[in-house]
């Protein structure tokens, strides 16, 4: 009786990586390989988890800078000396307007407009080019002024195309302009034009144009339409205090303390400006800090609230709370605390309340512009002594917090940014040795399977010598 024993079949598929993978194992190599690296990579997830987590809190802190930065300028500038004083302006022609600063002064003032300001406009005679024919590039020489303050300034046209010419006036820094006027042809049908030259308003800004390097030359004849004049006023006119008043424009600076005048037409009665305290200013701009302030209360609020949920599964409930971006953050808490503390401290023994700022049982402040209002009618040097230290306390508080160099916030963002990138340096270096992980995880499963499959393939060998020997005994 003849006996045959099938022979094992050896594989010889050549594969990169897990290039036998379980071939002769029978286990799921790549599969273990990947759950190994899982644990091995956890500390890269942690380190990866601790990144994000940083960059959330980081972002939310720069946000936060940045209302508390803007809050402080505003407080500053809520210290000024005229922070809440404000005028409104009246005027009894249409023939002058009226501005007033913070620094001006209740009060009026009555004039006539004599005349308004006006710019010098000379033309000349017509002309086809430049009568200038000493030089292809003539010179021109353009005085502005008259007497000592007189300036004198000198230019090269390219030719003396009139195009030319008027590029080189206008280029001059003068303040007087060209423009090429076309007035018809002359007797053989040639194109002529006046240049008509323009300067800047008021009498000291009168021009003349001269040929060649100077003064000394041949003047342009020109003909002056407008003369160069300043606007003049007349206060207290028909009395014996009757006094002029000139400016090289039409608007008149400081004709009252802190009030500008402009004029646009001259009047034969008398205009009347007056200026009045603004009631409502000093509210408006009190009612605008403490909004900014109430919205950082606000955002940290947000940004530091505990979320509870619950839920129902199989009859039994459970409930969770969720922490928000700066919930436990001491910093920020400490910054909140310091701003309240600015704004709703007594001042001389006095409370804010009695201004109309006041402490909330949420800890965050509200504003009664009525109240304010009401303090300012009753004691308005008072109560704005009492709102710019408020301010003062502010922005003493929230420049502590925002100041790009020294503020905790900025400082805390500046260490914290430091941490990102120590973070992202460790992860790095975490990808790197991962790889090399599972590298030598991958050659030793390989090994592994390569060595059983030497085994199989050698037992194979001896199971088919032991049979052949067997066939051969029965045989003999």
């Amino acid at each position: 009786m003849t006996t045959t024993s099938a022979s094992p079949t050896l594989s010889t598929t050549s594969l990169s990586g897990l290039g036998l993978s379980g071939l002769s194992s029978g286990l799921d190599t790549s599969g273990i390989i990947t759950k190994l690296m899982a644990i091995e990579s956890a500390p890269q997830t942690q380190l990866q988890s601790q990144l994000t987590t940083l960059q959330t809190h980081t972002t939310a802190l720069q946000s936060l800078n940045a209302a508390v930065a803007s809050l402080a300028t505003a407080a500053k500038a809520a210290t000024g000396t005229n922070a809440l004083t404000s005028f409104t302006t009246t005027s009894s022609s249409s023939a002058a307007t009226a501005t007033a600063s913070s620094s001006a002064t209740a009060g009026s003032v009555s004039f006539t407009v004599q005349q308004l300001a006006a710019a010098q406009v000379s033309v000349t005679g017509a002309m086809t080019s430049w009568p200038d024919t000493s030089s292809s590039t003539p010179a021109i020489t353009i005085q502005v002024g008259s007497g000592s303050t007189a300036t004198t300034t000198t230019v090269t046209a390219q030719s003396t195309n009139l195009d030319d010419v008027v590029a080189a006036i206008n280029a001059s820094g003068t303040g007087v302009s060209a423009s090429k006027i076309a007035v018809g042809t002359d007797s053989t049908g040639a194109p002529q034009y006046r240049l008509q030259l323009t300067g800047q308003q008021g009498a000291a800004n009168a021009f003349s144009v001269y040929q060649g390097t100077g003064t000394a030359g041949t003047a342009v004849a020109t003909t002056q339409v407008v003369n160069a004049q300043d606007a003049a006023l007349t206060l207290y006119a028909g009395t014996a205090a009757e006094q002029s008043v000139t400016s090289p424009t039409n608007t008149f600076s400081n004709l009252l303390s802190g009030v500008g005048v402009t004029v646009s037409s001259a009047s034969s009665s008398p205009v009347t400006v007056t200026v009045a305290s603004d009631a409502t200013a000093a509210t408006t701009s009190a009612q605008a800090l403490t909004a900014s302030l109430m919205s950082v209360f606000s955002s940290i609020a947000a940004s530091s609230a505990i979320t509870t949920s619950s839920s129902t599964s199989g009859g039994t409930s459970t409930s969770s709370t969720t922490g928000s971006v700066f919930t436990g953050d001491s910093l920020v808490r400490t910054v909140n605390s310091a701003l309240l503390s600015a704004a709703t401290d007594p001042v001389n023994g006095v409370s804010p309340s009695s201004i109309g700022i006041q402490l909330t049982k949420d800890g965050t402040i509200t504003f009664d512009q009525s109240a304010f209002a009401a303090a300012m009618a009753s004691d308005p040097a008072g109560t704005t002594a009492m709102y710019q230290t408020i301010a003062g306390r502010v922005a003493d508080a929230a420049t502590s917090a925002s100041d790009p160099y020294s503020g905790s916030i900025s400082q805390q963002v500046t260490s914290e940014q430091s941490t990102q990138s120590s973070l992202t340096s460790s992860i790095s270096d975490w990808t790197t040795r991962l790889a090399t992980i599972q590298a030598q995880y991958e050659a030793q499963f390989n090994a592994m399977e390569t060595a059983l499959n030497n085994l199989s393939s050698q037992a194979s060998y001896i199971t088919g010598q032991i049979s052949g020997l067997t066939t051969n005994y029965q045989n003999g």
